[in-house]
Formats: C-alpha cells, sequence, structure tokens
C-alpha cells in the first residue's frame, strides 16, 4: 500500500521532498483515497520548472507482489506517450518495485531499474558523472523512510 500511493500528486516519493517533492512532504501514513492504481495510470512527479507533470506510467502490477514503472521524457522536460516516436533528446527508463517474503512477518523490498537517454554523449556523462550518485541518495533516502513508514504503522497496530 505504500508504493500504490506513491507521486508527486499524492504521497509523495519518500525521498528528500526538497528535491524531488516540489518541497511537499511526503505522507507518513497510508491514505485510503490513494489505495487505487491500475495498469496504464499514470504517476506524477514534480518537473525541474516546479509543475507537476505524468512522469511515470503503470507498466506492471500485482498486488501486493510487484510494481513496476515506465518513464519517457524529451529532455526538454515534456514527457512522452508509450506508441508515440521518440524524439531525438530523450530519457527513458523502468523501474521496479518487488516485495519478497523472506518469513513470517518480514518482507524484503527489492528495487531495480534501467535508463537510456539521447544523444548518447550526452548519456555518457549523466550516466557516469550525475545519475549513480544523485539516485543512490535519493533511493536510499526513500528505503529509509519506507521502513520508517511500515515499521511506525506497525508498531502503531499493536
Amino acid at each position: 500500500p505504500w508504493l500504490i500511493q506513491m507521486g508527486g500528486d499524492r504521497a509523495g516519493w519518500y525521498s528528500w521532498d526538497h528535491l524531488d517533492n516540489g518541497g511537499h512532504s511526503s505522507a507518513r501514513q497510508l491514505h485510503p483515497e490513494w489505495q487505487n492504481l491500475a495498469l496504464g495510470d499514470h504517476i506524477a512527479a514534480w518537473s525541474p520548472t516546479g509543475l507537476i507533470a505524468d512522469a511515470w506510467e503503470v507498466v506492471a502490477l500485482e498486488p501486493a507482489r510487484f510494481l513496476g514503472l515506465r518513464g519517457r521524457s524529451e529532455l526538454r522536460s515534456r514527457t512522452t506517450r508509450s506508441g508515440s516516436s521518440r524524439p531525438a533528446a530523450y530519457t527513458e527508463g523502468l523501474w521496479g518495485f518487488l516485495l519478497e517474503e523472506v518469513d513470517a512477518g518480514r518482507t524484503r523490498l527489492l528495487v531495480g531499474g534501467y535508463q537510456v537517454m539521447r544523444p548518447r554523449w550526452l548519456e555518457r556523462i549523466v550516466d557516469f558523472w550525475v545519475y549513480p550518485p544523485v539516485h543512490w541518495v535519493m533511493q536510499a533516502r526513500q528505503l529509509h523512510n519506507l521502513k520508517r513508514n511500515i515499521e511506525g504503522a506497525h508498531a502503531s497496530k499493536q
């Protein structure tokens, strides 16, 4: 349920809110109104211009098990839809969240993905110098905050 409610116009991304959530605080509890998500839905994110944009499309969904998101945008910060032709300068990626039961009462969250960018010369620079350190910091914060939220919700039920 924590992953299902992610999004810039929903619960946020549970990361560094000033960087990836337009300065809005990510949710620290579950919200019933954000628990509906289906294949083909779009999840919003904050753009560099400070506006909300459809950034991720739900391309795989297995409730309580897997969430797969696909994003593609022109480098001029405009998102492009599935099925449309790729512009000359774009970024595209997949982001997957897999929940794996470890034992009774414990679950592991595995996160992975890929990104491609054109033109290739820019991809070489961004994928080596920018994307790995920035994404690592953001993803680590997201995982930390998800763990805090989930454990806090579990403790409050007892």
